[in-house]
């Protein structure tokens, strides 16, 4: 029987879609109108595929920042992780595929590479459409995904097809002719039209022994890279670490301009695109968010607590606050606890030189949240001033914080709900629901749920520096050691 083996790209960052999307806090980890996040539905979307093949359990690259947060996303719906490996920096797909192609070269099974922010609303025809590529994977060839345009967009790559392949197996497939980039609008209108391009998918299949070759003879640069940072690596349980100097010293560049742009004049190899007719959606921008979403009777897309008159074409997300609207036309507004994106839904693609000046002014905004996760929990930043911050600490069934201490604040805890085990210097006692206690500047201290219900703590923080940097640990269940 054939193997199949899911790979899982979870790197991305998602700058267009701020202030929704942050870099501890991506997109793949949003839900969009769904209980699920966009990487926990990339995952269930393989549940059924293994009626006539294996199915490997999937491994999922992602950045160091974020391997609690795919492990716990994992772990909520119920999916068995082959493992987690840690990319020291991005290097884009090539060098992503090359590590996953390495890690089951023995067995050699047939890889389907998927980003984790991608939306596909039919799965039965996503998994058709993957049926068919996985047959071609297995006569060799290098199988790319194609989606038909409804619109001239800018913001996706285009692969122009040739002959249809032949055979009853190769029904929607073709022969790749070339891959463009991302065009302008009067070159994308032109696409349009002629009926010859679509959407590049960014969804790949091939047997992982035939990756190594093409890649191997095209960038052979990447490959020694790779292989150097795979047989240097080392696990941390469900996690790998790549060698973080021989990753770095890895190009970067895309599986398309790395080999398959290359593959149309190999005699050796084959590219083939098989046509995904399921829904299909890279939301990489607000006006994709609308794009996907239902609209009402004027046209817009309302998420959250919304109320609007003479509003027409807009996308209003609201992650708290009530948001009213005006006389507004083809918009979009996003409301989070810290920030307000407003904007021309036309150009939600500039979105991302926000970022880019959030990142020059060193605002934290582009960065977090005011809750961010922890494999323990999370904590929400309530109120916070000269010399002083509030929290509010939720702390996991049979989670612990490290044991740890502060050179420039002091900590007040003080539990809502639930029961907390508490490490003060060398005491150890419990606090119930409306008790508090003092941890002192300097003090050894720990927070321990050791209860089967969430606990919930309103911790007051004063001194002279109140930045997460400030923190020594001692002891940790989760491997850090003195990172955020």
């Amino acid at each position: 029987m054939t193997s199949l083996f899911p790979v899982i790209l979870a790197g991305g960052g998602g700058t267009r879609l701020w202030p929704l999307s942050r870099d501890l806090y991506p997109k793949q980890f949003l839900s969009f109108n769904d209980k699920d996040s966009m990487l926990q539905l990339t995952l269930k979307r393989l549940e059924g595929l293994g009626s006539d093949q294996e199915i490997l359990r999937p491994l999922v690259l992602c950045n160091e920042e974020h391997r609690f947060l795919v492990d716990e996303h994992a772990s909520q719906i119920g999916v068995d992780l082959e493992s987690i490996v840690l990319e020291p920096a991005g290097r884009n797909t090539a060098p992503a595929l090359t590590i996953a192609a390495l890690s089951v070269k023995e067995n050699n099974p047939v890889i389907l590479m998927m980003p984790a922010d991608h939306q596909i609303e039919d799965t039965a025809g996503f998994q058709d459409a993957v049926k068919t590529a996985g047959k071609l994977a297995q006569r060799g060839m290098l199988v790319t995904f194609g989606i038909k345009p409804t619109q001239p967009e800018t913001g996706y790559g285009y692969i122009k097809t040739a002959d249809r392949l032949t055979g009853e197996q190769d029904t929607g497939a073709y022969i790749i002719q070339e891959f463009v980039e991302k065009p302008d609008s009067v070159t994308a209108e032109k696409y349009l039209q002629s009926g010859e391009y679509l959407w590049n998918s960014g969804i790949f299949m091939m047997q992982a022994s035939v990756w190594l070759q093409v890649i191997g003879k095209y960038r052979q640069d990447i490959l020694t890279a790779c292989t150097d940072a795979f047989a240097g690596g080392k696990h941390d349980g469900l996690f790998f670490r790549l060698d973080q100097q021989a990753f770095l010293s890895c190009p970067s560049d895309s599986i398309d301009y790395a080999v398959m742009e290359k593959v149309g004049g190999d005699n050796d190899h084959q590219a083939a695109l098989v046509e995904l007719d399921a829904g299909w959606s890279d939301i990489g921008s607000w006006s994709a968010v609308w794009d996907v979403n239902a609209k009402n009777q004027d046209n817009n897309v309302f998420l959250g607590d919304v109320i609007a008159t003479e509003t027409r074409n807009t996308l209003v997300l609201s992650r708290g606050r009530l948001i009213a609207t005006v006389g507004c036309e083809n918009m979009i507004i996003i409301e989070t606890p810290d920030a307000i994106l407003v904007g021309d839904r036309t150009k939600s693609q500039n979105v991302k030189h926000i970022v880019e000046k959030l990142k020059q002014d060193e605002r934290e905004e582009r960065l977090l949240h005011t809750k961010v996760y922890r494999p323990w929990g999370s904590y929400e930043t309530i109120d916070s001033g000269e010399r002083f911050q509030v929290k509010r600490l939720t702390v996991k069934p049979g989670k612990k914080l490290s044991l740890q201490l502060h050179h420039k604040r002091a900590e007040h805890w003080v539990v809502v709900s639930g029961v907390a085990t508490v490490t003060c210097g060398d005491k150890t006692f419990k606090l119930k629901e409306n008790e508090s206690t003092f941890i002192p500047l300097g003090e050894k201290h720990r927070l321990e749920n050791a209860e089967e219900d969430l606990l919930e703590v309103i911790e007051v923080q004063s001194g002279s520096y109140l930045g997460e940097d400030d923190i020594v640990r001692f002891e940790d269940d989760f491997g850090r050691h003195n990172e955020k």
